[in-house]
């Protein structure tokens, strides 16, 4: 099949997910370890590297968030937000999905399960910045791994391009706005220009750089885009990888004190997903839009920039808050989820194309 009109042809599907994605779950936990050992071994090192600051922004963390960040906007077409036509029932179910519940469903189990239900085994003085981590990794549609997943369900490559690029463009501007405002319905204090600071260091530029670096290799061809995007790829997941180390040293204390934290912040994300996810699927199913769509659209309308909210975490509460420390659970809890979202999305099929005729 050929590529439509204005859209960068996809390279053939693969039928496994890559190796450090696949074990990424397995890499955070062992970053887990060694943050913890190295943050107990080179306190005064971390503490150093934690004071290397620029308007409240972290050099370091910084640098690696670009890192990681920069290969994945890369991979976006935004010519590709020209196709939203051809699959308007799929991409509405998605964009109502990733912003008008998303959000707002994980504020309401952050409220449920960590001000209620385990709020008497939490530190009462980092609640607050557990929901706010919770609402942060939900305010962000996922942006690199979404095309992993589709690929493993056989989805419309074009619609997960566009549907990706789209909700690219609508982060630019709505991620300030609705991150503000659920911060400020859980009485979260809310720094708007930390807010607006890493919107602009963690969207805007890598957005702009990215885009800028595309157009130039593609004049190329695109071989040397995708020749590229192998070569980087391992250094957006060092990246990433290296953060977790650096937030671990910071939060190595407060996890070895109460290692039931970790578990407790699983809960709402673990619900979020899977409530998400097949919210999407069934409204797609109502709706009639093709199973090849509907997989895509309930992947990314569960699924997290997990990125971009350990970024805005570390930003606006710093490295040893509970906000960053929520984020990475996020990370953690990522893969092993999503693939088994995959796996009921494939065998549920038949019964999708049964009532989507």
């Amino acid at each position: 099949m050929s590529a439509p009109a204005g859209v960068t042809a996809l390279a053939p599907l693969k039928p496994a997910i890559g190796f450090f994605e696949r074990w990424l779950s397995l890499w955070v936990f062992l970053c887990i370890v060694a943050g913890v050992v190295l943050g107990r071994w080179l306190p005064a090192f971390f503490h150093a590297l934690g004071r290397l600051e620029v308007a409240r922004v972290n050099i370091p963390v910084g640098l690696l968030i670009w890192v990681m960040i920069i290969p994945m906007l890369l991979r976006i077409d935004f010519g590709a937000i020209g196709e939203v036509r051809r699959h308007w029932r799929g991409m509405g179910v998605t964009l109502a999905v990733n912003w008008l519940v998303k959000p707002f469903s994980m504020a309401l189990l952050g409220w449920l399960f960590l001000r209620q239900i385990f709020a008497p085994y939490l530190p009462a003085d980092q609640i607050d910045s557990y929901v706010a981590g919770l609402i942060l990794l939900a305010a962000a549609p996922c942006t690199a791994m979404v095309f992993v997943w589709s690929q493993l369900t056989r989805g419309d490559p074009y619609f997960t391009l566009s549907q990706v690029a789209l909700n690219d463009a609508i982060m630019i501007v709505a991620f300030a706005p609705i991150v503000g405002l659920l911060l400020g319905l859980s009485a979260i204090t809310v720094p708007w220009d930390t807010l607006f600071v890493s919107v602009g260091l963690y969207i805007v530029v890598p957005v702009i750089i990215a885009q800028a670096w595309r157009r130039r290799l593609l004049r190329g061809g695109k071989r040397r885009l995708d020749a590229v995007l192998a070569r980087i790829q391992p250094f957006s997941i060092a990246a990433l990888l290296a953060t977790l180390v650096l937030l671990f040293a910071f939060q190595g204390e407060q996890i070895l004190a109460q290692p039931l934290i970790i578990a407790i912040l699983a809960v709402p994300i673990v619900i979020q997903v899977y409530f998400n996810s097949a919210l999407a699927y069934v409204l797609n199913r109502r709706f009639g839009v093709a199973h090849c769509i509907a997989g895509p659209s309930a992947l990314i309308g569960a699924s997290n920039f997990f990125e971009l909210a350990v970024a805005a975490a570390i930003s606006l509460f710093g490295f040893d808050s509970g906000a960053a420390l929520a984020t990475v659970v996020g990370v953690l809890v990522e893969v092993p989820v999503m693939l088994s979202v995959v796996r009921i999305v494939n065998a549920t099929q038949p019964w999708y194309e049964r009532g989507a005729r």
